[in-house]
């Protein structure tokens, strides 16, 4: 597996709207997406794009999301993650946990369409990383 690029970061937020603001008024960003819900993820998400990559907006939808328990611990919101494109996220789950690194789950469907893991912090540093499929539009 070769790691590729920055796809995006992604913010936990009590609200995506506040946080629109910040990057819209504050930091100037001028291509922001409609939020939408994700369901199978408990999160409402919205995407900022940069010139470079995105900043991934997650709200919570209930209690039962994962984003709630981050924010209990961080009221204000943070950094919740950093996303990496894959070529194949098959290959991408087998290579980490042949490597030892724990994989959350079995792969799923995320914000892009496209299918995601995710590897647990305390094998990246500290920092939870998402692996996501190249989208087969960016090709």
């Amino acid at each position: 597996m070769m790691i590729g690029r920055l796809n995006h970061v992604g913010v936990a937020t009590p609200s995506i709207e506040e946080s629109v603001k910040t990057y819209r008024d504050l930091l100037g960003a001028t291509k922001i997406h409609d939020a939408f819900d994700l369901p199978p993820q408990g999160v409402r998400v919205c995407f900022v794009d940069l010139p470079n990559s995105q900043i991934e907006l997650i709200e919570p939808l209930g209690e039962a999301s994962p984003i709630h328990k981050f924010l209990e611990k961080n009221p204000s919101g943070g950094q919740h993650h950093v996303c990496f494109e894959v070529a194949d996220i098959h290959v991408a789950a087998a290579d980490m946990k042949e490597k030892g690194a724990t994989v959350l789950g079995e792969p799923r469907i995320g914000a892009h369409g496209t299918p995601v893991i995710f590897v647990h912090p305390k094998n990246m540093g500290g920092v939870l990383v998402e692996l996501m499929e190249t989208p087969k539009a960016a090709h």
